[in-house]
C-alpha cells in the first residue's frame, strides 16, 4: 500500500480513539516492551508523544527504562538543519511544547546518535517485513541512517501489521514492532 494512503487511513484511525483506549493500549504496549531482548544495553532513546496526533504513550516505558537503570535520551527536532538532535533526560530537565505539539528539551546535555543502543521509533503504520510509515517528514529515516550498525529500532504501533507497505532506498526497516497484542521481529 502506498504511504501517502496509510497516512490518511491510520490518522483516521487514531483519531477515532478515546483517551481510554490510548491509555490502556499504551500500557498493553509497555508491558509487551518486557518481552524484547533489548535489555543489555545502556542508551535507549525514546520519543514523547504528540498528544494531539494520539500517539502511543511512552510514559510506562519511561518508568520501565528508569527501573532498569537505562540511560534515556529524547529527540528535538532542528528545523533548520532538518535533523533530530537527541538529550539525556535528567531530573531537571525542562520540555516545552513546540509549535508542533512536541513535547521538547529546552536544552542539556547532547548525545550523538552513534552512541544510542536502542530507539523507540514512532510511526502510524507498519508491515511484516518491518517497514515503516511515517509522517513523511524523514526526521526518522535521516536519525535511524546515523546510527551504528548494531543499534535496535522498536517501533510502536496501536495497530498490526500491514501485508506490504512501499519501501524506498533510503527507508530504515524496524528490527521490532510492538503493538498491544503483539511483538513483531524482523
Amino acid at each position: 500500500m502506498k504511504k501517502k494512503e496509510l497516512r490518511k487511513k491510520y490518522a483516521v484511525l487514531r483519531e477515532k480513539m478515546t483517551l481510554a483506549e490510548i491509555e490502556n493500549q499504551s500500557l498493553d504496549i509497555a508491558n509487551n516492551v518486557l518481552g524484547l531482548p533489548i535489555w543489555d544495553h545502556t542508551n535507549y532513546h525514546i520519543f514523547l508523544p504528540i498528544e494531539k496526533k494520539k500517539e502511543v504513550q511512552t510514559e510506562h516505558i519511561l518508568h520501565v527504562l528508569y527501573g532498569k537503570d537505562k540511560s534515556l535520551i529524547v529527540p528535538k527536532v532542528n528545523f533548520e538543519t532538518g535533523a533530530l538532535d537527541h538529550f539525556l533526560l535528567q531530573e531537571n530537565t525542562i520540555f516545552r511544547v513546540s509549535t508542533y505539539g512536541i513535547p521538547e528539551p529546552v536544552s542539556g546535555i547532547q548525545i550523538p546518535s552513534d552512541q544510542i543502543d536502542v530507539i523507540f521509533v514512532p510511526l502510524l503504520a507498519f508491515d511484516r517485513q518491518g517497514n515503516r510509515t511515517g509522517y513523511g517528514k524523514g526526521f526518522y529515516d535521516a536519525f535511524l541512517h546515523s546510527c551504528k550498525q548494531e543499534a535496535i529500532f522498536v517501533g510502536l504501533s496501536f495497530f498490526e501489521a500491514e501485508e506490504n507497505i512501499e519501501n524506498h532506498s533510503h527507508d530504515i526497516p524496524l528490527h521490532f514492532c510492538i503493538t498491544p497484542k503483539n511483538i513483531y521481529k524482523f
